[in-house]
């Protein structure tokens, strides 16, 4: 007797599972040529000078290219700033404390310079307090060298009206005109700023004697600059 359970499976059905999966795979992943060709043309039309696809894709992949090189050198600016603005700001932030202790050095120059010569002779107590301020200005000033703080002595250099400031002027028989012959007051600068300008006489042109009556033919140097 023949059991009715082993029936012979129909033609049109999957032998198993597994068959079935793959069909259902081919369905899903045939490839689409429309796909492919929608990609084309829209890269075509953002190059309508492109002859071909290709063209287009070139054209297209050296402007990313340039556009990324871009953004590279703007990003390389952005970290060369920050950096010299984080330098400069740790260079330069005790600038406006310096430029009020440079009223302290002027103070104590000013001491020194009134003390009368020879005025520690047989007076202990004098020659102390005049040493003793000497003392502290030399180590005021070394303070300022090793924070950068240098001082502008300018006698006998040429005016710089970058750096000096022209109190009055002066004839100059044995020096060029525009030349420092006075210091008044030393100037400043910290790293490459000017703290203060050195206060300076400055030399000019010997007058000359008058020729027929004309006015003074005497020259002046340009301090206004």
């Amino acid at each position: 007797m023949t059991n009715s359970s082993n029936e012979t499976p129909r033609e049109d059905e999957p032998e198993s599972a597994q068959d079935a999966q793959d069909e259902a795979v081919e369905k899903n992943v045939a490839p689409s040529d429309d796909n492919e060709d929608d990609n084309d043309g829209a890269v075509v039309e953002n190059f309508p000078d492109a002859t071909t696809p290709l063209e287009a894709a070139e054209k297209q992949n050296a402007e990313l290219k340039d556009q990324l090189l871009r953004a590279l050198a703007e990003t390389e600016n952005l970290r060369r700033r920050s950096t010299r603005e984080k330098e400069d700001a740790t260079k330069y932030s005790i600038a406006n404390f310096a430029r009020d202790m440079l009223n302290v050095g002027d103070n104590m120059r000013r001491a020194i310079d009134a003390a009368p010569e020879g005025s520690g002779e047989g007076d202990d107590a004098m020659a102390s307090l005049v040493q003793g301020v000497e003392m502290t200005e030399r180590e005021l000033l070394a303070t300022f060298e090793r924070h950068g703080i240098k001082a502008i002595e300018p006698m006998g250099e040429k005016f710089d009206h970058n750096l000096h400031q022209a109190m009055f002027e002066v004839p100059g028989n044995d020096t060029a005109p525009g030349t420092v012959v006075q210091v008044i007051q030393a100037g400043y600068v910290i790293g490459e700023r000017l703290l203060r300008p050195a206060m300076v006489g400055v030399s000019k042109a010997a007058d000359a004697a008058p020729a027929d009556g004309d006015g003074d033919a005497g020259g002046q140097v340009n301090t206004s600059a």
